[in-house]
């Protein structure tokens, strides 16, 4: 009898997934199963596969979903992270097996009791970051560990950007996963970290100047902004006497100081909805946040309120959005801020069908050994193939699929809500992804700290 997997969701970031099951499916007796709720959308060399079945699911539909559930040997969900807990408790009742890519919620953590008690994997965190980062980072950390080493500092960065063949724009970025997940990124609360020591704070509307330049061979410098709390992997990474701790993303160098332009009008705010937004013109958009003048144009109300110069690339990067257009209008009714704001990205960042992105990762691990300080930099650069075969539907979903067929294959037997941190998890799937292509170089480097020089103020 076949085993049987089900996928719930066949969005952006599951091509590489399905491909993986789908290719593996006759030498490994697997018989995939995908529940979406457009299924029509998914390509004919997946729906007729003779070893998968494709079907018409409402994740919110309790019946059909407590059923696909029950016909699986194991569940991966591939659905937004807010609706995983409804998968995960019928996971329990049913007894399967689950596999997701997003942050473990504390509904899903409560589970852990329960998945234990019946022998259950609930493997959370399993795709790129978070997930490869995780992987990585703890093979490193329990090297140096092995070796007698403490460690003292472990930063950590990653960007989900654009190739270098088709950097074709003044922002140096276009969108190669969930827009909205940009848009509002870094909200919902204080970015904290540890730096020599000492805990620091950077509010949301400091966050886009506070970056640190990271040089990657072959590829150049990009910047990273810290992410929201650094400080909890302390003790999942068994950190807790580190000094220096922080985690945040990557960009190209300027990015950053750009779209703080957006943080500083409140255009990111998806705190209220604005009247009259369908049909309302980019350029009303934006006079929405600026004073009133009954000579001022719009341009020059801008240019003022932001400080820049009319020859300042900053005023460049806003004009290649055509954000001063009266022909362009939101289509959007009832927007808040950051609909609207994403809907106008969208028309000017999203990748051609030919087009390609590519995920960069860097970690510096410093560390003592042999009463010595030492500096590990390691970093990874993945390419996609094109619009549909990114590089962030390769990193998220062959680690998600290798994950899923280990647990199905009794290779990774720990039960409990966990993320891969363990050598039973990350050794096997760290290995057949650099069969993929994707692998970290690694260069001893002079140990440096945290150098306060490279971020600005």
């Amino acid at each position: 009898m076949a085993r049987k997997i089900l996928v719930l969701g066949a969005g952006k970031s599951t091509s590489y997934l399905i491909d993986y099951f789908l290719d593996k499916a006759s030498a490994q007796n697997l018989h995939l199963t995908i529940g979406d709720l457009h299924p029509s959308t998914i390509s004919s060399n997946i729906t007729q596969h003779p070893n998968c079945t494709v079907f018409k699911l409402d994740i919110l539909e309790d019946g059909a979903r407590k059923d696909a559930v029950n016909k699986a040997d194991i569940v991966v969900s591939m659905l937004p992270a807010r609706l995983h807990s409804k998968v995960a408790y019928d996971c329990i009742s049913s007894r399967k097996h689950l596999v997701t890519a997003s942050y473990v919620s504390d509904e899903i953590r409560t589970l852990d009791k329960e998945a234990k008690a019946t022998g259950l994997v609930f493997m959370n965190e399993v795709g790129l970051d978070p997930g490869i980062d995780h992987m990585s980072a703890m093979e490193v950390i329990d090297r140096i560990h092995a070796a007698g080493g403490k460690m003292l500092l472990f930063e950590s960065f990653t960007g989900g950007l654009v190739a270098p063949e088709n950097d074709t724009n003044l922002w140096n970025y276009k969108f190669t996963w969930n827009p909205r997940n940009v848009v509002v990124a870094g909200q919902g609360g204080t970015a904290k970290f540890i730096q020599e020591g000492t805990y620091k704070y950077i509010p949301y509307h400091k966050l886009f100047r506070r970056t640190e330049f990271l040089d990657i061979q072959g590829y150049g410098t990009f910047e990273g902004y810290a992410n929201r709390d650094s400080l909890w992997y302390r003790e999942a990474y068994g950190l807790q006497d580190v000094l220096t701790l922080y985690r945040g993303t990557m960009r190209r160098v300027g990015f950053s100081r750009a779209w703080n332009m957006f943080v500083q009008l409140g255009m990111t705010d998806d705190g209220y909805h604005i009247e009259d937004s369908n049909g309302m013109s980019y350029r009303a958009f934006v006079n929405l946040f600026l004073p009133y003048s009954p000579t001022d144009s719009v341009e020059l109300k801008l240019r003022h309120y932001l400080k820049i110069d009319q020859d300042d690339i900053m005023w460049e990067k806003l004009e290649e959005l055509d954000l001063f257009s009266r022909e362009k209008t939101i289509s959007i009714e009832n927007a808040t801020p950051a609909q609207a704001l994403q809907e106008i990205l969208e028309n000017s960042w999203t990748l051609g069908d030919d087009e390609k992105d590519m995920i960069v990762m860097y970690h510096k691990f410093g560390y003592e050994l042999n009463g010595k300080k030492k500096q590990l930099d390691a970093n990874m650069v993945v390419l996609g193939e094109n619009r549909n075969h990114t590089a962030m539907a390769k990193t998220v979903g062959l680690p998600v699929a290798m994950a899923t067929l280990n647990i199905l294959d009794k290779k990774i037997t720990t039960p409990g809500v966990q993320i891969p941190i363990s050598k039973e998890i990350y050794e096997p799937i760290l290995k057949e992804l650099k069969t993929y292509g994707i692998q970290f170089n690694e260069f001893q480097v002079p140990y440096l700290g945290y150098n306060p020089d490279s971020v600005a103020s």
